[in-house]
This record gives C-alpha cells, sequence and structure tokens, in this order.
C-alpha cells in the first residue's frame, strides 16, 4: 500500500492526516496555538509552535493509521499564506513571524507602489497591489523598523515552508503560496527580477519555485526518525491554504467556485489561463494546478467574526459546560428571520482585504434596536460575512467568469443554517462534498501526484470527490437579501472616514 500525508499549518492550528491510494482518510489528528498581538494591528507567531504542532500531528497519524513507515511516501505541506520567517545564515529565527492578519505595513505597501512606479505598474510586474497582509511589505517593514534584524537575515520564508525546511533541509516554496507574497511574476511563475530590482533586495532571500505537485526534497534522516518514516519519503511543493483548499474541494476546472469559511473566509475561481481584476480587487495567484491560475477575493474575518462574537460577547454561554454555544447560537439565529430585523454587521474585525483593501476598516454592528436580542446579532454576523463574501462573487460575474457551480467549504461551512445563508445571500445553490478536511486533504491529493499515485491532479480530485449535498436557495429570502445587500454594500462608504479617523487616534 502507498500511502500520503497532508499537513495544514493554520493560524490557531495545525492539521495532519493520512490518506490511502482512494482517497480515503485513513487518521487524522490536530494541534492549536495560540497567536500573539503585542500592539494594535500586529499579528505574530512563533514558528516553534508550527514545528511542535506537525512533528505531533505526522506521529499521531503514522500511529492512528497502523501503517509501516515505508509505505508513507510523500508529505503534502500546506499553510496560512503570507506569513514571513525572518532566518539568520544558521537557520536562526530572528523574530515572531508576522501572520497575514497583521496589519503594521501600510507604510510600506505605499513605499512599495511608489519604487514600482504606481499601482498600475506594480499590478503589471506582480498582478496584484500592495497589500499590509502580504510577504514583501513585512520585508521591507523589518528593514525600515528593525534594521539591526534585517543586516542579519539571509533567508525568507511562507509558514509552510519553514516547516520544509525543517523536514528535507531544503529552501523552497511553491507557485501558489509564492503569489501571496508580492515577489512573484505571477503569469511566468517565477520570481520578479524587476521588481525586486526596484525594492533593492535580493534574489538569494528567496527559495527555489517549484509547481505545486512536484518533489522538492525527502526527509532528512534523524527527522524521519523522529516521525516514524523513512528518509525515502518525498515531500512535494504544497500549496498555500487558499490552493490547497480548492484542489482539496476539487476546483481543478473553469466553472466550478470555492467560498471558504475557515477563520477567514475566501472565494476562489479556477482560471485556466492568468485574468486581472485592474482594480485590483480580486488577487490573480498561479493555482495549485500545473500551469493554470486562480482569482481570489478575501474577507479577513470570516469564521473568525462568530468566534470572536462567541468568545467576546457570549462568554458565560462559551464557558457553560457540556453545551457547543455554536449550536445554542445557531438554534437562536435560525428563529430570526432573513434580514435580522434590519440589523447588519459589517465583519472588519482586523481590517479587510475585498473589495477595499483597507487595513483601516473596523467592524460594526448597525441598526441595532431595543427589539433585537442575541439570535438577531448571531444572525447578523454570519449575513455580514455571506455579503462580505458576495462583494468578491459580483467583482468575478462582473469580469465574465462563468461560474456552473457553488461549492462550501471550511469550519462554517458545517452549519445547516450557514449554508443556507449563502445559498439565499449569493443565489446559488450551496453544494458539499465527501472530504471536508480542505487544505490538509488537497495537499494530501498533490503529494499523492508527487509520488506517481496519479498523473495529475485533476486525474486524482476525479477519483476521490464528489458533490454530496446541495442547498439550494429559497426564493422568498433570496428577495429579501436583493434588497439588503445594497445597503450592507454602501457601509464601507459611509463610515470609511470615520475608520481612518478611530484609527488615528
Amino acid at each position: 500500500m502507498a500511502y500520503t500525508i497532508g499537513v495544514d499549518i493554520g493560524t490557531s492550528g495545525t492539521k495532519s492526516l493520512l490518506i490511502d491510494p482512494d482517497g480515503n482518510i485513513i487518521a487524522e489528528s490536530s494541534a492549536s496555538y495560540g497567536v500573539s498581538m503585542p500592539k494594535p494591528l500586529w499579528s505574530e507567531q512563533d514558528p516553534e509552535d508550527w514545528w511542535n504542532a506537525t512533528v505531533k500531528t505526522i506521529r499521531a497519524v503514522v500511529k492512528q493509521g497502523r501503517v509501516k513507515a515505508a509505505e508513507v511516501k510523500a508529505i503534502g505541506l500546506s499553510g496560512q499564506m503570507h506569513g514571513s520567517v525572518f532566518l539568520d545564515k544558521a537557520g536562526k529565527v530572528l523574530r515572531p513571524a508576522l501572520l497575514w492578519n497583521d496589519g503594521r505595513t501600510a507604510a510600506e505597501c505605499a513605499e512599495i507602489t511608489e519604487k514600482a512606479g504606481g499601482r498600475d505598474e506594480l499590478i503589471r510586474m506582480v498582478a496584484n497591489p500592495a497589500m499590509t497582509g502580504f510577504t514583501a511589505p513585512k520585508i521591507l517593514w523589518l528593514r525600515n523598523n528593525e534594521p539591526k534584524r534585517f543586516e542579519k537575515l539571509r533567508t525568507v520564508l511562507l509558514p509552510k515552508d519553514e516547516i520544509r525546511r525543517r523536514l528535507t533541509g531544503e529552501i523552497a516554496t511553491d507557485v501558489s503560496d509564492a503569489s501571496g507574497m508580492l515577489l512573484l511574476d505571477v503569469r511566468h511563475r517565477c520570481w520578479s527580477d524587476e521588481l525586486l530590482g526596484k525594492l533593492q533586495l535580493d534574489k538569494s532571500l528567496l527559495g527555489t519555485v517549484y509547481e505545486s505537485e512536484q518533489v522538492t526534497g525527502t526527509l532528512r534522516p534523524e527527522v524521519a526518525q523522529k516521525l516514524g518514516l523513512t528518509s525515502a519519503c518525498q515531500v512535494v511543493g504544497g500549496a498555500g491554504d487558499c490552493a490547497a483548499g480548492a484542489v482539496g474541494n476539487g476546483i481543478v476546472r473553469a466553472g466550478v467556485l470555492t467560498a471558504s469559511l475557515g477563520t477567514s473566509g475566501v472565494m476562489f475561481v479556477h482560471c485556466d489561463e492568468p485574468q486581472y481584476d485592474k482594480l485590483g480587487r480580486l488577487h490573480t495567484f498561479c493555482h495549485a494546478v500545473h500551469g493554470k491560475w486562480h482569482m481570489m477575493g478575501v474577507t479577513l474575518s470570516a469564521a473568525g467574526s462568530l468566534q470572536w462574537f462567541v468568545e467576546k460577547l457570549c462568554i458565560e454561554l462559551a464557558q457553560r459546560r457540556g453545551v457547543d454555544p455554536y449550536a445554542e447560537l445557531g438554534t437562536e439565529a435560525a428563529a430570526v428571520p432573513a434580514g435580522s430585523d434590519g440589523l447588519l454587521f459589517a465583519p472588519y474585525l482586523a481590517g479587510e482585504r475585498t473589495p477595499h483593501a483597507d487595513p483601516n476598516a473596523r467592524g460594526c454592528f448597525v441598526g441595532l434596536t431595543s427589539s433585537h436580542k442575541r439570535g438577531h446579532l448571531a444572525r447578523a454576523v454570519m449575513e455580514g460575512v455571506a455579503m462580505s463574501l458576495r462583494d468578491s462573487l459580483e467583482i468575478i460575474h462582473s469580469l465574465g467568469v462563468p461560474i456552473r457551480e457553488m461549492r462550501l467549504s471550511g469550519g462554517g461551512a458545517k452549519s445547516n443554517l450557514w449554508k443556507q445563508i449563502f445559498a439565499d445571500v449569493l443565489d446559488q445553490t450551496a453544494c458539499t462534498i465527501n472530504a471536508e478536511q480542505g487544505p490538509a486533504y488537497g495537499v494530501a491529493l498533490l503529494a499523492a501526484v508527487g509520488s506517481g499515485q496519479y498523473k495529475s491532479i485533476e486525474e486524482a480530485c476525479k477519483a476521490t470527490i464528489e458533490v454530496i449535498h446541495k442547498t439550494p436557495p429559497k426564493k422568498v429570502a433570496v428577495k429579501k437579501y436583493q434588497k439588503l445587500y445594497p445597503i450592507y454594500h454602501s457601509l464601507y462608504g459611509s463610515l470609511q472616514s470615520t475608520f481612518q479617523q478611530l484609527s488615528e487616534l
């Protein structure tokens, strides 16, 4: 038997799973860790936490699966995108990694745009405008604010690629994750020498770029022994969590779109050729499918908004023994009519990416009255997240990208109520599939391709993934949301200057 392992280094924890040649999940394991927020807009993690979680979860799935070490042929890596791991010449981590939802780099984004020759020139070079979450502004932030550390800097890696380095000793990345660094020539799938030159950054800081299914190395002997595997076990390029999640949902051909409801929310559509939003509202990145691309809109606080609501505003409920606070809130929210009786929620708790690209945006409830109860607020949060992702879908439609099918994924997609809200707000049938593990499953399939079990990722997805449930939109709710969405969409414009003033305080 030939097995593969998928590892997803997420923001709140790492998940590993073991699959057999037919794509069946044999074992899975998770390990959680925290996020440090030492200042407003800052978000950091210690890469050592990722490594400890990776070792723990891989060992667990190998043990649970009762497989022989030599039967595990390959490992695929996925991870939170954009994060920056800064290493010195000895491979020592110089400081905590700045994460995708870190918003401290507004000045560096402006610097990049200016040095590139303007926003349009930047998009021409790397397909995307500068945004605070991306990696390139983080490198410049280190140069501008921690020059002594920058002098020692020799390597910059993304979160999953730091794990690759520890597994194999290789300094490498894949095209999908590299696309989010704002340093990749996305059309040609290689580092942009032009932009690196303008930013005065040495390409030696960056790893070798691979396609997602390509083998990047094998396990170091001492690491293989620690994990219960062999040094012949291969590690493939893998993918950033968005592209990996898309593969795990079978989004490997034109016309199929996925809406992912993780901590952040992602609207992701496959493209056979690179397509661009000239206004830079959507990202254009390389897909994990060899030689393909994708467009993507991002809501920074999706399921994270509901988590915030539970942990910060429903403390008593969250701490009640024997009660699932999310299920309890779901029941209360389901009793509230579509539109939450005129209550809206803007999910800009960590600033926003699409379509506003504004780190100063703030979350807010609008329309509160004394008649609103907890269930109204919970439903408004769910509706607000769905409307924020509709912002991305509207742009995709405006660019003429054909959509035949929408699939929901992520933790939020396990909620029947949230699935129905998405179907109604987006006026699309919401499909769910047989595999619910998203990025970890996607990179396990990429590992299966890299180790020769499938000829292509398209073949692997066709053999292992199928739609098992469909949630059609309800006409009455669709009509309500068609009226409500323009009001929601106008909120940001009405409050933008207020957000700016508040951020300056």
